[in-house]
């Protein structure tokens, strides 16, 4: 399916949100105002907003510890999100998931992982269940270069090779586990190459091009739809800051950090919309106006949003049919 201009400007639009509030958490946590730890996704706002633009409603994500843009992409409320951040009852998980474990079943987001390779192994059993009810809804899981050395990964995708599920395994690769870079911890150039072991495609794809991005896990949906089996497609990106925020990061030179800011997947688009003739400056502006307001809105309800109330510690811990068999 061709892009509409305006649907390109749309995925302009869902990139620059992600950013802004990206930005805005990291500059709430160094303040101090935002508890626990952050990982931020600035640099990779290509590879969510290229894929939750193929799915359904009702089509399951699973997340990673990096997750914010995954859920903003597939529609998620940036007011909730950011009442999570903040641990405040109003949260989508009440406060008590905080940045790594939002979740939102009416969206399909089956959660945020603090686990490395977490989602692998569920995103596979929401496969499962959708072929045992024999509908149409694909999984998609995102996960990062170093999750795939986990046996989960490989667990994963054998399963969903022999059972055919509809599976888009999506790894973003910013080209480092944490501060460990992929050619200390793995052999192969391309991650995209190990779907060979299970004899299902693999593709790697400019992760900082959000139409090439687009194009692939579009194709890999249409399949997993009809019945085509699972997809594992490797984007390649990077990202501006550290593992996490308070990152020293040493493990990395300026001069790789500058190269790859030339490659800033929404300046570049911006400017390939630009060239086209597709985005002018005045409706830039106005994006980012209304982004702008977007993000202001969510911090100021999550700062006058209530703290969680003590006698909540263990509600959502057990089910309502344990808690009737226990009365």
């Amino acid at each position: 399916m061709e892009l509409t201009n305006q649907q390109r400007i749309e995925l302009y639009k869902q990139m620059a949100r992600i950013r802004k509030f990206e930005e805005t958490v990291a500059k709430l946590f160094a303040e101090a105002k935002i508890p626990g730890f952050v990982h931020v996704s600035i640099g990779e706002e290509a590879i969510p907003v290229g894929t939750c633009v193929c799915l359904n409603k009702g089509d399951y994500v699973t997340s990673t510890h990096r997750g914010h843009g995954h859920l903003l992409a597939k529609g998620g409320d940036m007011r909730l999100m950011m009442a999570e951040i903040f641990g405040k009852e109003t949260g989508y998980c009440r406060g008590k998931g905080g940045s790594m474990h939002i979740a939102d079943l009416d969206l399909g987001i089956l959660g945020a992982n603090g686990i490395v390779g977490g989602g692998l192994t569920i995103a596979t059993g929401a496969g499962l269940s959708v072929k045992m009810r024999d509908i149409k809804q694909v999984a998609v899981c995102f996960f990062g270069d170093g999750a795939s050395n986990q046996g989960a990964f490989h667990e994963a995708l054998n399963l969903a090779s022999i059972w055919d599920l509809p599976v888009i395994y999506i790894c973003e690769n910013n080209l480092y586990a944490l501060s460990t870079p992929q050619s200390q911890h793995q052999r192969v150039h391309n991650i995209s190459d190990r779907a060979v072991a299970y004899g299902i495609p693999g593709v790697s794809v400019d992760g900082n091009d959000v139409i090439a991005v687009y194009e692939v896990v579009n194709e890999a949906v249409k399949r997993a739809r009809n019945g085509g089996g699972p997809t594992l497609i490797e984007c390649k990106t990077y990202r501006h800051r550290g593992h996490e925020e308070g990152d020293a990061e040493l493990y990395r030179t300026k001069q790789e950090v500058k190269q790859w800011l030339e490659k800033d997947p929404i300046l570049r688009f911006a400017k390939d919309l630009s060239g086209k003739g597709i985005l002018t400056e005045r409706t830039a502006k106005e994006i980012e106006k209304e982004v702008d307001k977007e993000v202001d809105e969510a911090v100021r309800f999550a700062e006058e949003s209530p703290e969680p109330r003590l006698e909540l510690a263990v509600e959502d811990v057990y089910s309502d049919i344990v808690e009737e068999v226990r009365r």
